[in-house]
């Protein structure tokens, strides 16, 4: 089985100009070739046939991406209306600033297959394309933000993957992210 980063994934993981809540100490090379080389501590079944996931170790200093909102931090909490790329339309979200995570313990690496990828207009040369990662305390999935839930149902043409929505997973990650917000330096 080959892991290729993806063109999506790839400014989001590694951007030009690093972030502190991005992929630290570790190249988009290194990346690939730890997934390639490492078998992960478990694999769990992501949202759909299509999507795996791919748990390992933190072998970096990646901090972990969410924080539980408290009475303390809420204050900095901040939102707008962004599109993760220029095709997309914007949405809401919110994060954190002014807040250092904790260093995450586990790589959550969120892949698609090969003929999704193909079907989404992001063919790749390899059997699984990296479209994201958590950086969690668990070894767990960080349930996705609702939004996403949503724009994934909205189909291919609106920047989603064409599954349906699933009401259940929708509460879980609702009730997920009512309690935790991203964090942007």
């Amino acid at each position: 089985m080959s892991i290729i980063l993806t063109p999506f994934a790839r400014p989001r993981l590694f951007p030009r100009e690093p972030r502190a809540n991005t992929i630290r100490d570790c190249t988009p090379a290194q990346f690939e070739r730890h997934l390639n080389t490492r078998a992960p501590l478990k694999e769990l079944d992501g949202y759909a046939p299509f999507c795996k996931l791919h748990v390992h170790r933190n072998w970096t200093s990646t901090r972990c991406l969410t924080v539980p909102i408290t009475d303390g931090n809420r204050h900095l909490l901040r939102s707008a209306y962004e599109a993760r790329t220029k095709d997309e339309l914007p949405v809401l979200v919110r994060w954190f600033e002014g807040v250092e995570p904790p260093v995450a313990e586990y790589l959550v690496v969120i892949l698609y297959s090969a003929e999704q990828l193909a079907k989404e207009g992001a063919p790749i040369d390899g059997d699984w394309g990296v479209v994201g990662c958590m950086y969690t305390m668990t070894p767990d999935e960080t349930p996705m933000a609702p939004i996403t839930m949503m724009r994934n149902a909205l189909g291919v043409e609106e920047g989603g993957s064409g599954v349906p929505l699933d009401r259940a997973a929708y509460a879980r990650a609702v009730d997920f992210w009512e309690r935790n917000a991203n964090w942007r330096p």
